[in-house]
């Protein structure tokens, strides 16, 4: 799977503003990154066979915006293939002398693009022949963007939502609606938007791109590196047609992180099932903290409403633990940011402490309850303030 984004990871936004597809990709990262230039390049001659041509990478414009289209040139009468079926096109990629990690990311792109026209057109995978990838254009596409992607191994991924289009595409079935039957079976659960443009503005192969790399969440805060724009081969109207990458690293920015908040109410429990359930709740990896107060309810009921802070990315398994370990049928959450002061523990004669920082300079201490010992609250209180004090 891909990565997450992470403290101080790369991480690349991808806005379809005009569309995406799999020559856009390519050139919006290449011109972000410029140091993948060489390493994709070679790549792509490495796939094409005598007279398939060049793969070319130029500077040029798109609605007066400044952006890089990529592509091949110059082919010759051999350009068109009858090797276009998955397993050929892979035996071709897996043969090819490549940069490491491009072969398992191109054949897994390809792979999508398969299995979804081997489920619409009703084939098997090996057998399925790429109609929208019958040309070296397509092939270059798909390695040049496994390349891009085994490059970027460790950066995380996020997408705007894409752009919807309308009318009908031309392919080797006749005229289809877009988006086209394969993009739209890719790109199930993924948001759209009409921003009344038409015209087929995500293709099959940018599509297939688009799910093999699993994008996420964008993160809160990312300090920006560098920014690229790719073009597609359309004028459209009123607005450039590229596609835009935005790289950068994640950073939390003093301190803040995100976290989970998730709540419910429960009516129906006895005060010992409550306490076991919170007991079970609090232990579960991801949950930071678990807090529960009485409330009244409809008909004057009483009933307790718990309120967890959970990882971000534990949200899934405690949900399902919610639903499991209580009788609660509804679940509410949201997402905030919080601060948090570093803390570091010691101990003073056995007493265990916390040591926060202020950003003031100053440092308080806090005893951790459980190692005070005492007859008496005023003995255990005497012992808690000895324990305080900055030695």
């Amino acid at each position: 799977s891909m990565p997450r984004p992470a403290e101080g990871g790369r991480h690349i936004h991808l806005d379809a503003a005009g569309g995406l597809a799999g020559d856009m990709f390519a050139a919006a990262l290449l011109d972000a990154l410029p140091e993948l230039q060489d390493r994709v390049l070679a790549d792509c001659r490495a796939v094409l066979p005598e007279g398939a041509g060049l793969p070319f990478l130029e500077e040029g414009t798109s609605g007066a915006v400044r952006c890089r289209r990529f592509g091949l040139r110059d082919a010759g009468a051999e350009a068109s293939h009858e090797e276009s079926h998955f397993r050929d096109m892979v035996r071709r990629i897996e043969q090819a002398r490549l940069a490491s990690g491009t072969a398992g990311h191109a054949v897994a792109i390809l792979r999508v693009l398969a299995e979804a026209e081997a489920a619409i057109h009703g084939v098997a995978v090996d057998q399925v022949h790429f109609h929208e990838i019958g040309d070296w254009d397509s092939l270059v596409d798909v390695v040049a963007a496994g390349s891009i992607v085994a490059a970027l191994a460790d950066a995380s991924w996020s997408v705007s939502p894409l752009p919807l289009g309308s009318g009908l595409v031309r392919t080797r079935h006749g005229l289809l609606p877009i988006p086209a039957p394969a993009t739209a079976a890719i790109l199930t659960g993924f948001e759209w938007r009409d921003d009344g443009i038409g015209g087929e503005r995500v293709t099959p192969t940018g599509a297939a791109i688009l799910r093999h790399l699993a994008p996420g969440k964008r993160p809160a805060v990312l300090r920006l590196e560098a920014v690229g724009s790719g073009a597609g081969t359309r004028e459209l109207e009123g607005m450039p047609n590229i596609l835009r990458a935005t790289v950068g690293r994640v950073t939390t920015g003093s301190g803040t992180e995100q976290v989970t908040v998730l709540s419910f109410e429960i009516d129906d429990m006895t005060g010992e099932e409550i306490g076991q359930a919170c007991e079970r709740l609090r232990a579960l990896p991801g949950v930071l903290d678990l807090s529960t107060a009485t409330r009244r309810g409809k008909k004057g009921r009483p009933l307790e409403s718990f309120r967890l802070l959970v990882r971000p990315d534990a949200l899934d398994a405690v949900c399902h633990a919610c639903l499991t370990e209580t009788s609660t049928i509804g679940l509410r959450w949201h997402v905030e940011d919080r601060l948090c002061l570093p803390r570091q523990e010691d101990s003073l004669e056995g007493i265990r402490r916390k040591r926060v920082e202020r950003p003031d300079g100053s440092v308080t201490i806090k005893a951790e309850s459980d190692d005070l010992s005492g007859g008496s609250l005023a003995e255990r209180r005497r012992r808690k303030a000895a324990s305080e004090v900055q030695p």
